[in-house]
């Protein structure tokens, strides 16, 4: 038996899953959609490991897999439900009891009101833990367009939100720094 020369590679992208997951949902807003955009991911990923530079970031050759899926999908018109303002989710789901879920929902929505490039450099950078150099390729753009993407991102977060003074919790609610990152991540 000869040993497969790919094992390696194919259990650092299984390790790589829950990220892959939550960087799908984060583009599509819907956990069918993202797991297909996951499955789809993995099998361009797994066809093509001869492309792939051994020693070059895992992560994120396969987010840009991923991104480039999503948006060549976006192209050629698959089935999308737009659902800005969360009526359709409001009314598949039950309400939440806890002030966080609803927080969160919250927050969910607001994301969806953010242009699209802003909130995918928010994700990337504030969710995901990557550096504005590792979104900056993902995205194809400057290092500086990433800065200056996540300042708008977050800077109109806030606005819609209405989170005047986050720091002493005034609106009833205090998001600190790793809160806020945390609240970020996709469920």
């Amino acid at each position: 038996m000869s040993a497969d020369p790919n094992a390696g590679l194919r259990e650092q992208v299984l390790a790589l899953m829950p990220l892959l997951r939550a960087f799908g949902r984060s583009l599509t807003n819907n956990r069918n959609d993202a797991d297909d955009l996951v499955q789809d991911t993995l099998l361009k990923a797994l066809t093509n490991f001869d492309k792939f530079t051994e020693g070059t970031n895992l992560r994120a050759w396969l987010f840009t897999i991923m991104r480039n899926t999503f948006y060549s999908g976006m192209r050629k018109g698959r089935n999308e439900v737009a659902d800005s303002d969360g009526v359709l989710v409001a009314a598949l789901s039950v309400q939440p009891a806890q002030e966080g879920v609803v927080a969160i929902k919250e927050l969910a929505v607001a994301l969806q009101h953010l242009a699209a490039d802003q909130r995918e450099a928010l994700i990337l950078v504030g969710a995901m833990g990557l550096s504005y150099e590792e979104a900056a390729d993902i995205c194809g753009c400057a290092i500086g367009t990433i800065k200056s993407r996540v300042n708008r991102a977050r800077s109109k977060l806030v606005k819609t939100l209405q989170y005047h003074d986050l720091d002493d919790g005034e609106d009833g609610i205090d998001l600190g720094q790793e809160e806020r990152a945390a609240d970020l991540r996709p469920m």
